[in-house]
């Protein structure tokens, strides 16, 4: 049953053959029944996906379905509960492995006799409620309903139980240009949990770093243990909703989410086993891009190289307050870096003063990098009131990968400066963040999946 359980998944994000099962006639006055959505869905699907797409429209009558047998891996049905239960039944039997079940507003009881019909015809179902279902960019497989919405491909895949959580994360991702390998929207867990997507993924090669948004978890102990074993490969991020009470009961109401047991306890206990706890959307996004494009830091020991000073001290309050050290140069490399460049006081943070092009960063960064006692370096770059142009900040990602064993992270400062940069250094494995903190939260994010690898006796993949 193991095995059957893991091609099922498998057919969730790789099927070959997607049946599209809606209904132009049946409309809800609130809720996800409006025929536009199946039509979004399938001008998504036929647009992106290198499978083949069959579409079913029942009318008023699921029967139908008898009549045309369901032949595909992966069935998406936006259907009312009880049309969506028969539509279940009618794919199982008809060897569908996988479904979606996009609409919400499932009772307890419809719940529970969707979870008995997948499981006496031997089909998995995400959802219901799942809204956007399931993105894979590597076989273009998309079942949101937001016209040409596609990420590009990259590393960071993500499990959100809220479709507006996910909404958003997958938006912050199209808008900043962070690949993305697969997102799932979870929706109420009735059958495929967070657990077995969570393994699924720690052993997908195209995964490099797990984010999770929950609201609730069914079973603690097994997540957990999934928990130690994925981090053990990849990193995890997890957001947690649903903390207060006022938030638990939102939850309860638009994903079914039950809280199990104290927030605080599966925080602590989640951090033991590997996991990243992070407090807002934007740390989710920050601590993904960071985990996947920077190894993890092997120390303490930070330098911060920057063409303006007050940013640069703002970034080494940030270190001290995230428990960093500024790490100091050797006497040699820092009378090197004086003797050539007059004015400049190569101590900790390094300004190297508002004139400095591609070649002074280079040379400089590359003597840093270079130290032993330098565990990751934190770089700063304005452009407004110094004389650096964007392209010169490329040469960071290029002596960075020299050292590809020690962290480096970029930081401009402001907002039409960051936009710059950041297109600059977008396809590089160098971070952009827009104020020095979030820079240090990044770093601050490395040093802890560093500890625990160390502390675990793991290595990263």
């Amino acid at each position: 049953m193991a095995d059957d359980s893991q091609s099922s998944l498998t057919k969730l994000f790789e099927p070959r053959v997607v049946a599209l099962i809606g209904s132009s006639k049946l409309t809800e006055a609130v809720g996800m029944m409006n025929p536009r959505i199946c039509d979004s869905i399938y001008y998504n699907l036929t647009k992106f996906f290198d499978g083949e797409v069959l579409k079913y429209d029942i009318g008023t009558d699921v029967e139908k379905l008898k009549e045309t047998p369901v032949k595909a891996d992966l069935a998406v049905i936006v259907l009312s509960a009880a049309l969506a239960n028969r539509a279940v039944e009618f794919c199982g039997k008809n060897g569908v492995k996988a479904a979606i079940v996009v609409p919400g507003g499932f009772k307890d009881n419809e719940r529970s006799r969707l979870i008995e019909t997948a499981s006496e015809n031997r089909i998995r179902v995400l959802g219901p409620n799942a809204i956007m279902g399931v993105i894979n960019t590597k076989n273009g497989l998309n079942t949101t309903f937001e016209r040409d919405l596609m990420p590009k491909r990259g590393g960071l895949s993500v499990l959100s139980q809220s479709g507006g959580v996910g909404a958003a994360l997958v938006d912050w991702a199209t808008y900043y240009g962070e690949g993305i390998s697969k997102f799932i929207w979870l929706g109420d867990k009735a059958d495929i949990s967070e657990v077995e997507l969570l393994g699924y993924l720690s052993e997908d090669e195209d995964t490099k770093v797990i984010l999770m948004y929950l609201e609730s978890v069914k079973d603690g102990q097994r997540f957990l243990r999934a928990a130690r074993k994925a981090t053990g490969k990849k990193p995890v991020v997890i957001l947690k909703g649903g903390v207060s009470e006022e938030a638990k009961a939102r939850a309860l109401s638009h994903t079914a989410a039950i809280s199990v047991g104290s927030d605080s306890i599966f925080r602590a206990a989640a951090k033991q086993n590997g996991v990243v706890i992070v407090e807002s959307m934007e740390e989710l996004f920050i601590a993904g891009e960071v985990l996947e494009k920077q190894p993890p830091m092997r120390g303490k020991r930070l330098f911060i190289v920057s063409n303006v000073g007050g940013p640069a001290v703002l970034a080494a309050d940030a270190t001290r307050q995230s428990g960093f050290k500024l790490a100091r140069l050797s006497e040699e490399v820092a009378k090197r870096i004086e003797s050539k460049y007059p004015g400049v006081e190569a101590i900790n943070p390094l300004d190297i003063i508002a004139d400095a092009r591609a070649d002074r960063y280079r040379e400089i960064l590359e003597d840093v990098l270079q130290e032993d006692e330098v565990d990751a370096v934190l770089v700063i770059n304005m452009l407004k009131s110094c004389l650096i142009l964007a392209e010169d900040t490329k040469v960071i990602a290029q002596v960075a990968k020299e050292y590809h064993g020690k962290p480096v992270v970029d930081c401009a400062p402001g907002g039409e400066d960051y936009d710059k940069i950041r297109g600059t250094l977008s396809g590089t494995n160098i971070p952009v963040f827009n104020a020095p903190e979030k820079a240090v939260f990044a770093l601050k994010i490395l040093s802890d999946y560093g500890e625990y690898l160390s502390r675990t006796d793991k290595k990263e993949l």
